[in-house]
């Protein structure tokens, strides 16, 4: 039994990428094919909700929800921390997508779909070096202060 997946490309067995039976269901290089197509779909997908979310169109469920995962995303508090094995890391393959695959869902389409090509447009190489610059350099920001205001709580003590 043959589907298409978004970009229309046929898949199942015997596609590009696929084991083409049980025999080959071990064969790692298709299993890694696969999961970095997912993986690249959801780094798109994560930059066109947030245009969706900044888009006036987009109803405020679908903004509430779109803010929700990228928080999770980004936090470094989960449900389950990441150092349980297996576990900690099994909430985030799990939550992140189905909350942006949710969130995809009550953004109406035509949105969606303005939001993805703008994504497309928007990220070229060079802007996914300054975007990951420019958020590592938050993220950096953000933990020194967190350093400063606990040196600072302990010289007060």
């Amino acid at each position: 039994m043959e589907h298409r997946d978004d970009a229309g490309a046929e898949a199942g067995p015997g596609a590009p990428g696929e084991a083409a039976g049980p025999g080959d269901a071990g064969r790692p290089a298709g299993f890694r094919q696969r999961w970095q197509k997912r993986a690249e779909a959801l780094e798109a997908d994560t930059y066109a909700l947030y245009l969706a979310y900044r888009d006036p169109r987009t109803p405020w469920y679908a903004k509430g929800l779109v803010a929700a995962v990228v928080v999770y995303a980004v936090s470094p508090i989960d449900l389950i921390p990441d150092f349980v094995p297996v576990l900690g890391l099994l909430d985030d393959l799990i939550i992140v997508p189905l909350g942006a695959t949710l969130a995809v869902r009550l953004v109406p389409r035509e949105v969606m779909a303005d939001c993805r090509e703008r994504a497309r447009h928007d990220t070229g190489p060079g802007a996914r070096r300054r975007t990951r610059g420019l958020a590592a350099a938050i993220v950096i920001a953000i933990w020194c202060l967190v350093i400063m205001l606990v040196i600072l709580a302990v010289r007060a003590n």
